[in-house]
């Protein structure tokens, strides 16, 4: 029934939602490429006719449960308690995908796996959900996917898993949206960028962490995701974002290591206070090719 029809890593930095005269001068005269590749990303999503968006959430830090955000409505006004110098008082309106969460927490309670489909409308947002959508939703239902902090690879790959099912047993066309960085080690508050360019990559953290970025790049470009997951123990100690669940969840619902699925950039690499970005993009193969 339910199909995922593409897929994405997409980083959500909160500068990507600054105005262009902002980003201008964070940059030293140079804007960010992510602005231009999320509208990149956004023509490969309208070729697709979907009507639902998964999302993984760096930023909805959860413990003890995944969890998925099933309200049938999400509005409001939305201040970041981390940034709200750079995001205040941002409003947001837009449906949910009730149908798929209440699935995702069937299949789960079948498997005996701790998730939850948390619907209190009481429940705070995250700028790892709203940043993405002001840049890349149109019309699109948003089911967020939580990381939780105490999970592990096998428990990043099932959940994947369960959300796939979900996603194949209801009507659903599913664009999914891994949303975080890559490596996730921040420079010091006092510390002076080796680059006046904000968004140039000589501020990544560290050069290794930049090395490994561009080694898993590369292995996404290959269509090696088992290779990046023999990986995780190194990309632990590079700290990416959300400990990597938003990719590890994604790519869990894709077939986990047997996904082979071809990751194409569409934004250059690079920094965000010493975090690695980059837009990837997956062609997923629809149905019909699949069985050819």
């Amino acid at each position: 029934m339910g199909q995922i029809v593409g897929a994405a890593i997409t980083p959500h930095h909160p500068a990507i939602v600054r105005s262009e005269a902002d980003r201008l001068r964070l940059g030293d005269g140079h804007d960010t490429d992510l602005v231009p590749g999320f509208a990149r990303i956004r023509k490969k999503i309208d070729a697709l006719d979907a009507d639902t968006f998964v999302l993984f959430d760096t930023h909805w830090i959860s413990t003890s449960m995944n969890l998925v955000a099933g309200q049938e409505h999400y509005k409001g006004v939305y201040t970041s308690d981390e940034l709200p110098h750079v995001l205040s008082s941002v409003p947001y309106d837009y449906p949910g995908a009730p149908e798929l969460a209440a699935r995702v927490q069937d299949i789960a309670k079948q498997r005996e796996f701790p998730a939850f489909n948390a619907t209190d409308p009481h429940m705070a947002n995250h700028y790892g959900t709203l940043n993405i959508l002001s840049h890349l939703r149109h019309e699109e239902k948003v089911m967020s996917v939580s990381a939780c902090q105490n999970g592990s690879l096998s428990n990043y790959l099932e959940m994947g898993a369960i959300i796939g099912q979900a996603i194949a047993d209801i009507d659903c066309r599913v664009v999914m949206l891994a949303s975080g960085a890559l490596s996730h080690a921040f420079t010091r508050i006092d510390e002076t960028p080796r680059n006046p360019n904000f968004f140039s990559s000589e501020n990544i953290f560290s050069d290794q962490n930049m090395k490994l970025d561009h080694e898993v790049i590369g292995l996404f470009g290959a269509g090696r995701h088992d290779q990046v997951l023999d990986r995780y123990c190194e990309i632990q100690a590079a700290k990416y974002e959300g400990w990597g669940s938003h990719y590890f969840q994604m790519v869990g619902a894709l077939g986990g290591g047997n996904c082979r699925l071809l990751g194409v950039p569409m934004s250059e690499y690079e920094n965000a206070r010493g975090t690695g970005n980059i837009l990837i993009w997956f062609d997923v193969p629809s149905a019909e090719q699949q069985a050819a």
